[in-house]
């Protein structure tokens, strides 16, 4: 009984996950959903990103030669992204070129932010409206109530590239619901 009891709360948690995920649709995807929209399904393109290293123009250029209609906003989060986070450790790999499951990857920045960042304030006006560089978006892990926040160097970084990349958002862009 306490197993499938254990059993209903993961499928819960997943589930709770998702949904929460999908409220925030309205915000540009992060690295990891910009890899799966590349790969399109392809078990090869997959492969050969959670495989590959690169900096963030090398990473840059391999985007837009598989799409060379993406937005550049889109390739710069991605290539941030990969930057910091990709090749994937060789057991993580493993599983990947088994499993080609895009959680198996390290998080991006907006589900770092999704994940972090509302416990504490709103969204909107603690995050979604900010408009900062790299360092700026850094420098907010200084102050005392975010000293805390679980993150590793990698994981500040990639959420720092992102938000500086896709922050501020529109007001406008931001569901009523959301704002403030």
């Amino acid at each position: 009984m306490a197993e499938l009891r254990g059993i209903a709360l993961v499928v819960l948690l997943a589930g709770a996950a998702v949904a929460q995920h999908d409220a925030f649709d309205f915000m540009p995807p992060g690295g990891r959903d910009i890899l799966g929209t590349l790969a399109a399904g392809d078990a090869g393109t997959l492969a050969e990103a959670a495989a590959r290293a690169g900096d963030r123009a090398g990473w840059a250029d391999w985007v837009r030669t598989k799409a060379p209609d993406m937005d550049e906003k889109a390739v710069e989060t991605f290539a941030a992204y990969a930057a910091l986070n990709l090749p994937v450790a060789n057991d993580v790999l493993t599983q990947f070129a088994e499993d080609r499951d895009l959680l198996l990857l390290p998080p991006d920045g907006k589900q770092l932010a999704i994940q972090q960042c509302q416990f504490c304030h709103s969204m909107f006006s603690g995050y979604l409206m900010h408009d900062r560089d790299e360092a700026g978006w850094r420098s907010t892990f200084k102050a005392p109530f975010h000293l805390e926040i679980p993150m590793t160097e990698t994981e500040r970084d990639t959420f720092s590239a992102y938000s500086a990349i896709n922050m501020p958002m529109r007001m406008l862009d931001v569901p009523p619901e959301l704002r403030f």
